[in-house]
């Protein structure tokens, strides 16, 4: 969902404080409810209720999961839009109050004016109605003011059927003043009038609808000898409506790196004519007067500040999408489906100081580290073979995970030699994104965790750990830093943040923790837990032992009632004195399993049973819900849980693609056929990985034969996708790929 463009309140200004009666706040509750309703389509009741829920301090995945029959079992992103509707409607119906007051201190507050204040709905309106009584710096109306020139302003505005301008103007030919003749006067009149146009409300949100309507977006080189990315930019132009996001933050980075010049062109004809509509009343010896006053209010104050917030508009729309579109993809590669159950000797490659080696038993514990130099400068291939061998042997390692950094596709192919030498045992290897391992490698958490490693050799751990759980391990990584965005260092870092937070948060509690294995980094994101309280989970963890029932939570210092109400459906204990704490079955529910239980004439220690399964598959749950007390929606949940106990919804998504030999760019041909992995989805499409140095592009007109709105619709980041190469760039090392099957 767009966002409306942020307008800036200056710092200086005096936020007057305004007493709210009961009467008038439940009034503008009401009033926010129903807009919200509205906006997002969605029943009164529902949005009420959710209002509610979050108002007692609920948070998103609890009321998603747990609160379903409340609101209608609306989903996480129909709450998060609730969620960020509710706030930012707030701050306006806040702002609406404090520009009333403040007009009001002013004694210019009319009950028009302040109807106006209180219908607006975009927080852009109220800044537009409050400017003409916004204190400014000084500014040629200002100056005039000063100079007493207001009443010959207005004397022009009332546009007299007779009269002489000079004459009037003459009347305030003033040298103390400043105004030494009557052409300075009527410049002056002129200033303050063009002002005042350019402030006027109504005006100013047709100009800024028309710019948008209209408009087209020029850029050009400001140098065109200059090789750069944005060639196809230095001689373009595009109707503003019709940019795409991509475009638009690809622009404003030329434009930013002073490779382009950027403007914004405009029909004036039609703004000139419709601000002559507002102003013109009749015949009248100041009508040119006036219409020069339009053209000045249009060219010198409006259109730079209406260039400005069209644009600025342009990009926050093109920032969402970008946050949208990094968002989605950064949830699909949190997701992927771990590889458990493996040996992994995980690789970061490196030229001089060698590739660094990390064994990982299949719960993710480093059992060894290493470091070999198969790689230019060194080549020590033999001497590097032995190593691997040795390591391979010792601990049964069945799949090697190597870093997509410098020197991965030497080491891959090292990787491959190896691989075809060994034929006691199946081995295979794989190429991950190790994007954020650096990252994760110097942080603080990264230390406490492996104090006596370098940054390298922990580097190495993440980079086999993110194969076995990506969840798990990526969590450590600050969300922006894990590279599936188009532009993110572009975008409103703040609003990203908070976007790719609320992803792994919901991606984390769709998934669920173990309670007994969790870092303080995963618990973090589990709903109701802040890093304090996963750090006192972790150190209770630490100090008494292994959790063996929920309710212990309620032992961790500073982990109230609530937050346990909130966090302890979505933890596990796998091998606890209760089977229901393996499962999403919150314990507010265990009453009402007991009760279906002693239904089914069945004990709690056959849950996973096939029995159990079978009976419980043929339970109707709207009659049986009557009986149990408890709404269809959480039934459903309840019988889902009981028919798979401790279920990863991972486990369900595609593996990754393993490999045991090297493809070359050179290697392929028009036509040829390949399996990959999606890496990243932007607006024109998936880059895929598929075995080479660089990705594969496949288009978004190359995604399927029907039209694609957008690649995300066909494809995900993990997605394992079979695809033929198109066409091959050698020189650039670029790859196009097709995945409509060639006929």
């Amino acid at each position: 969902m767009v966002k409306e463009q942020s307008v800036q309140i200056p710092a200086d200004e005096v936020r007057a404080v305004v007493e709210v009666t009961e009467e008038m706040k439940a009034a503008i509750q009401e009033r926010i409810l129903k807009q919200i309703a509205s906006e997002l389509q969605l029943p009164a009741g529902r949005v009420k209720t959710t209002v509610g829920l979050l108002d007692e301090g609920n948070t998103i995945p609890f009321i998603a999961r747990y609160r379903k029959e409340m609101t209608g079992e609306l989903d996480e992103n129909q709450l998060r839009d609730i969620e960020e509707r509710l706030s930012y409607l707030r701050n306006l119906e806040d702002r609406k109050l404090e520009v009333i007051r403040l007009i009001d201190d002013q004694g210019k507050l009319t009950d028009e004016l302040r109807k106006g204040i209180e219908q607006a709905v975009k927080l852009q309106e109220v800044e537009d109605l409050y400017r003409p009584y916004r204190q400014k710096r000084k500014t040629r109306a200002s100056v005039a003011k000063e100079k007493g020139l207001e009443p010959l302003a207005e004397w022009i505005w009332k546009q007299p059927k007779q009269g002489d301008l000079q004459a009037e103007a003459a009347k305030y030919i003033n040298g103390d003043k400043g105004v030494g003749g009557a052409e300075e006067a009527i410049q002056g009149a002129m200033d303050i009038l063009a002002e005042q146009l350019a402030d006027d409300a109504k005006i100013r949100a047709w100009v800024r609808r028309h710019t948008f309507e209209q408009g087209i977006l020029r850029t050009e080189a400001k140098n065109a000898e200059q090789e750069s990315v944005y060639e196809m930019y230095y001689a373009y132009q595009e109707p503003v409506r019709k940019l795409p996001p991509h475009r638009i933050l690809a622009i404003n980075r030329g434009e930013r790196e002073e490779v382009l010049k950027v403007a914004l062109d405009v029909p004036v004809e039609r703004i000139h004519d419709y601000m002559a509509k507002q102003v013109l009343k009749g015949p009248s010896p100041v009508r040119e007067t006036l219409m020069a006053v339009t053209e000045d209010a249009y060219k010198r104050l409006l259109s730079p500040s209406v260039e400005r917030e069209v644009r600025g508009e342009m990009t926050e729309k093109a920032e969402e999408k970008a946050i949208e579109v990094f968002a989605e993809n950064l949830r699909n590669l949190l997701l992927q489906a771990p590889v458990k159950g493996k040996v992994v000797l995980g690789v970061d490659p490196a030229y001089r100081t060698g590739c660094k080696l990390a064994v990982v038993d299949d719960t993710g514990k480093m059992l060894e580290i290493a470091v070999t130099y198969p790689t230019p400068p060194n080549n020590k291939v033999a001497e590097a073979k032995e190593k691997f061998k040795k390591l391979i042997d010792k601990y049964g390692v069945e799949l090697i995970v190597i870093g997509n950094g410098t020197a991965s596709r030497e080491t891959e192919q090292f990787v491959a030699d190896l691989i075809s030498e060994i034929k006691t045992r199946k081995l295979q290897y794989l190429i991950v994104n190790e994007a954020g391992a650096s990252v994760y490698s110097a942080s603080k958490l990264a230390q406490v965790e492996f104090p006596d490693l370098d940054v390298a050799e922990r580097s190495a751990i993440s980079i086999a750990r993110r194969l076995q759980d990506p969840l798990a391990e990526l969590v450590k990584i600050e969300p922006k830093a894990i590279g599936v965005g188009q532009y993110q260092h572009d975008v409103s870092q703040k609003r990203l943040d908070e976007s790719l937070t609320f992803v792994v948060e919901s991606a984390v509690n769709h998934v669920g923790v173990d309670l007994n294995t969790a870092s303080a980094s995963l618990l973090s994101y589990v709903s109701g837990v802040n890093s304090t309280l996963a750090k006192n989970i972790v150190k209770y963890r630490d100090e008494n032992g292994k959790f063996t029932d929920r309710k212990q939570l309620q032992k961790v210092p500073r982990l109230g009632a609530k937050a346990f109400e909130q966090c302890v459906g979505f933890l596990r204990i796998s091998d606890g004195k209760n089977q229901l704490d393996n499962t999403p079955i919150h314990p507010e529910s265990y009453p009402v399993v007991d009760q279906l239980f002693r239904e089914l004439k069945l004990e709690l220690s056959q849950l996973g049973s096939q029995q159990l399964k079978d009976m419980l598959q043929h339970l109707q749950p709207e009659e049986l819900s009557v009986k149990l007390g408890v709404g269809v929606p959480t039934l459903r949940d309840i019988l889902d849980s009981l028919q798979r106990p401790g279920r990863d919804p991972r486990d369900e998504l595609d593996a990754p693609v393993f490999r045991t030999d090297v493809l070359q760019i050179e290697d392929l041909t028009p036509g040829m056929e390949l399996q990959g992995t999606v890496r990243n989805v932007i607006d024109f499409g998936a880059f895929v990985d598929i075995g080479i140095k660089n990705d594969g592009l496949v288009h978004i007109s190359q995604l399927s034969n029907s039209f694609v709105k957008h690649p995300m619709d066909v494809v995900s980041v993990g997605d394992v996708v079979t695809v033929w190469v198109l066409n091959v760039d050698l020189k650039k090392g670029r790859v196009g790929l097709t995945m409509k099957k060639p006929q």
